[in-house]
């Protein structure tokens, strides 16, 4: 147990925290909590408890989470964080309890490796079967369009009336083939996407928190301080649990890569009453935002901002979404960054549908 001030100072240290950092009482007494901390976490320790004597919102107070914490002898090891206040007389105080769960994530690490890779091992599947299909589905359409547009191209070597006309036919079924081409990707899409959906009464802020602790699954480098907020007695939401969560990891996951180059990154997740028929989550950062194409919208699919992007993941995060009735939409977040944006039925309104 450590006890800190208003501002940030240590004012008592227990016997169990001496032997697990290596610092005697005397040590650390007066001195700024920041010591005990690692570099991601001391940059923002200070805001933090400004923020919340400044606005009293609650971000971090009554919430467990597991942080890296720095020894005596320079060790980091991870631990378990649960912050309490109380107040004696005018003054302020924090109370931080912690526990050492260096064997307990050693242990849900190798789990989670195992899962990334079984992940991995589904995903090249999918993607090795997609692609497959898609490769046989497109060759005939894709042949067609280049064989009408050669056949155009020499008609026009010699160009009176009559080839015109033929070369006009040509392009034609060139366009219809195109078309074709685009259909089979949608529909190929569609079909590794939709998957059968087992909606439920869900409580959406467990799912949501889930959903944050799972995006940091398999990424590397210092990651973003992420913020959930959910207002207070909201509806359940009539979802697929497993479909919908899926679509938060994957925009937590877009929101990290996105903020990767960020000094100070930060995300946020809301979850609010849209109104008296749905539920609406946002997923916002503080990144550089999203560059306009007047020719496609990032929920097309094969049409990805990074660099090694299938573009396949936001098309699949929207066709989950319109499956359950609802829609997604991306807007810029203020004063920067990008916000995506979903809804859900609540209970009410699916069981009435």
């Amino acid at each position: 147990m450590i006890v800190i001030n208003e501002t940030g100072e240590i004012v008592a240290f227990s016997a169990a925290a001496e032997k697990l950092f290596g610092y005697s009482v005397a040590h650390v007494t007066g001195k700024n909590v920041r010591m005990l901390m690692t570099e991601t976490d001391r940059a923002h320790h200070d805001q933090y408890i400004a923020n919340y004597l400044d606005t009293g919102e609650e971000q971090i107070i009554g919430i467990g989470r597991v942080v890296e914490a720095k020894l005596a002898n320079g060790d980091k090891i991870p631990v378990e964080l649960k912050i309490g206040e109380a107040k004696v007389g005018d003054q302020r105080l924090f109370t931080g309890y912690i526990r050492d769960v260096s064997e307990r994530q050693a242990a849900e690490h190798r789990i989670s490796i195992m899962q990334a890779e079984l992940y991995n091992f589904s995903r090249l599947s999918a993607v090795g079967t997609m692609a497959s299909a898609m490769a046989h589905e497109l060759t005939q359409p894709l042949t067609a369009v280049s064989n009408y547009l050669e056949a155009a191209r020499d008609l026009l070597d010699t160009p009176t009336e009559e080839v015109i006309s033929m070369v006009k036919e040509a392009l034609g079924a060139a366009s219809a083939q195109s078309v074709r081409a685009g259909q089979i990707v949608r529909r190929l899409r569609d079909y590794v996407s939709r998957g059968e959906i087992d909606t439920r009464p869900v409580d959406i802020g467990p799912l949501i928190r889930d959903a944050a602790s799972l995006s940091k699954l398999g990424m590397e480098g210092p990651l973003p301080r992420i913020i959930v907020r959910i207002e207070a007695d909201l509806p359940m939401a009539h979802a697929d649990r497993l479909q919908i969560r899926q679509v938060i990891v994957n925009l937590v996951k877009n929101a990290i890569e996105a903020t990767s180059n960020i000094a100070s990154p930060q995300i946020w997740i809301t979850a609010s009453r849209r109104d008296e028929l749905h539920l609406q989550v946002d997923v916002r950062d503080n990144g550089p935002g999203l560059a306009e194409h007047p020719d496609h919208t990032p929920f097309d699919p094969f049409h990805s901002s990074k660099p090694n992007g299938m573009g396949l993941g936001l098309s699949i995060c929207q066709t989950i979404v319109d499956a359950h009735g609802g829609s997604i939409w991306v807007e810029a977040n203020q004063p920067c960054g990008a916000a995506f944006c979903f809804t859900l039925k609540t209970v009410e309104t699916g069981q009435d549908a």
